[in-house]
Parts: C-alpha cells; sequence; structure tokens
C-alpha cells in the first residue's frame, strides 16, 4: 500500500475522511465518524490522540514474510501507534518511549532502542524484515546497531490505532509506504524518497 503525501485525501471541510492507496491494491483508509477525522495540515495528517482519531482500512493488509514499511512521520507524544490492526488484537508499530520502537505480531513483540536519536521527533522511519526473520530499523536513513527477530503474519488495517480503538497516535503523518518485500536496493530507495519529502 501507499499513502502518498498529498495526494489520494479526500476532505470533510478541513479533516481528512479518506486516504486513498496510490498503489493498485486498494487497501484505502477511511474514516466515517466526523469526531475522529483527522485534520489536514499542509499536505501532513494531523492526528489528535485525545479524539481518538485514526484511518481504517475494509481489509487488511498482511505480510507474512519479508516487508519494508517506511513512514515520514511528526510525532508529538509517545506510547502512540503508527499502523495497527483495529480489528485483530496484538498488531502493531508503537512508538513506546522516545527511544524505542515496539513492533508485535501474532502475539509476540520486539523493541528496537533507538541509537542516539529520538522518535519524539520530526523523522522519518524504515523498518524491514528479511526471509529469516532478521528485523532492522533506520532512523532517517540510518541503520540502528539493534536488530531483533520475529516471525509471524503482520496485520494492518489502521493508521494511528490498534485494537480496540487503543493508544491512538499523537503528531502528523505525511505518508506511509507498504512493501510485501524487503531488499537492500529498497531500503535505499525508501529512505532517499522520504528523506526528500
Amino acid at each position: 500500500a501507499w499513502y502518498k503525501f498529498q495526494t489520494g485525501i479526500t476532505l470533510n471541510g478541513s479533516d481528512v475522511s479518506a486516504w486513498a492507496d496510490s498503489s493498485t491494491n486498494s487497501f484505502n483508509m477511511l474514516q466515517a465518524t466526523a469526531s475522529e477525522q483527522p485534520a489536514y495540515n499542509s499536505g501532513a495528517i494531523d492526528f489528535d490522540a485525545s479524539a481518538s482519531q485514526s484511518l481504517q482500512a475494509a481489509s487488511d493488509i498482511t505480510l507474512s514474510g519479508s516487508f519494508t514499511v517506511g513512514v515520514k512521520l511528526f510525532p508529538s507524544a509517545s506510547n502512540i501507534i503508527v499502523l495497527g490492526d483495529n480489528t485483530t488484537t496484538n498488531e502493531f508499530f508503537k512508538i513506546t518511549n522516545s527511544t524505542s520502537l515496539r513492533f508485535k505480531t501474532d502475539g509476540s513483540q520486539v523493541d528496537i532502542t533507538v541509537n542516539d536519536g529520538d522518535l519524539i521527533a520530526n523523522n522519518y522511519l524504515v523498518m524491514t524484515r528479511n526471509s529469516s526473520d532478521l528485523v532492522k530499523l533506520y532512523v532517517n536513513g540510518v541503520a540502528q546497531t539493534d536488530t531483533e527477530t520475529l516471525a509471524g503474519t503482520v496485520n494492518i488495517d489502521a493508521i494511528g490505532v490498534r485494537a480496540t480503538d487503543a493508544n491512538p497516535y499523537d503528531g502528523t503523518i505525511s505518508e506511509v509506504q507498504i512493501f510485501d518485500t524487503e531488499s537492500a536496493a529498497l531500503t535505499a530507495n525508501v529512505n532517499t524518497y522520504l528523506s526528500n519529502l
């Protein structure tokens, strides 16, 4: 799926009711409840955790093996979900605190510690998992020293929340790219792309 910067956005006044998938897979993210629609702010989607704002797809994106996930974001809090599944429990990518990103799938989890940076900042993040289930995190294009191993089928149907309506995201998200593959070339391309937003 590809939730592209300043592209495919449907507004309800100044709020976002939909963010279309710019890939050919039609995993469009929607929010029918007006009070839970995030704001549109100069091309970025601005989520307010106090209003439990999120966008959700009608069906799951499933990643059973290798993957690459890239996000351009500016969180304003910790203990918040970047991507998750609001219908299946224990499926999410969460900024746990300023230096730790939690990846959880099928009830198992790993925490990746950031080298020196701060996740509560204007960043772009790329997480990859290869065919050996090795999970790596890149922060602003820099591979983090901490790597982890976690197998399982990842389910994603929401931006900014996990089941059920828990740990809502707070801050902005400008772009999300989700691939069901992983390679050094793809990782480099996604990092370069996000660095130019």
